[in-house]
């Protein structure tokens, strides 16, 4: 089996504790993310303000660049959900969008003006929840579809599970297909099984030692 891509979607509000805490906690979650070998680590703390997210962005660039000076792991895509501006101004790697937001062919025109004195290209990852959405990244230049929610969403689940059909489905598509929604260490190979390039988790990761979920999954 080819290599696969492990995602992770940070979520402060997880980890207990007041708010220093968690911020806490999430920093040392991403620091240990970057030095297992996670390829992309998507910053999604939308209710924060734009300057408390800037600052979060740079603390989190920090460790993780502090990280990969002591692993040997490949480099690390640090994304930014949804505020591109943020994610330019932070120097970010890329920025994840929602499915009804900018197309990512503006979101690149953008970059290379705001960061032209930047080696190194963006990385764009788009939320899809159904076949035309991932046709509609695909055609639009994403690098990656995240589709979900393959099995389950914790903080909607009223939402209907998409499946392992659908996500074969989605897989028939040149784009690169992630696999979110539910993902455990049981179901994991499924996903891969039905042609997914990779997986993502918030609790994936959060709730479990990184080095043993990558080494697990690498078994």
């Amino acid at each position: 089996m080819a290599r696969f891509l492990l995602y992770y979607i940070t979520d402060r509000r997880a980890f207990p504790g007041d708010s220093s805490a968690r911020r806490n906690s999430l920093l040392a979650k991403i620091g240990e993310a970057a030095r297992a070998g996670v390829d992309d680590i998507q910053l999604r703390e939308t209710d924060l303000m734009t300057h408390d997210l800037e600052v979060l962005a740079l603390n989190a660039r920090d460790r993780i660049d502090r990280s990969k000076a002591d692993s040997p792991a490949p480099r690390v895509n640090f994304l930014i959900n949804s505020r591109t501006d943020v994610a330019i101004a932070t120097g970010a790697d890329g920025v994840h969008l929602p499915a009804d937001n900018l197309n990512p062919m503006e979101i690149r025109q953008l970059w290379k003006q705001c960061r032209a004195d930047e080696p190194g290209t963006v990385t764009i990852s788009v939320s899809c929840h159904s076949l035309e959405e991932v046709a509609r990244a695909e055609a639009s230049g994403a690098d990656l579809a995240i589709f979900a929610p393959v099995f389950e969403k914790k903080d909607a689940p009223e939402t209907r599970p998409t499946g392992l059909g659908a996500l074969k489905q989605a897989c028939q598509h040149k784009i690169p297909v992630i696999a979110l929604g539910g993902i455990t260490l049981e179901n994991a190979s499924a996903c891969l099984d039905a042609g997914a390039a990779g997986i993502a988790g918030i609790r994936l990761f959060q709730e479990h030692n990184i080095q043993e979920i990558v080494a697990h999954l690498n078994r």
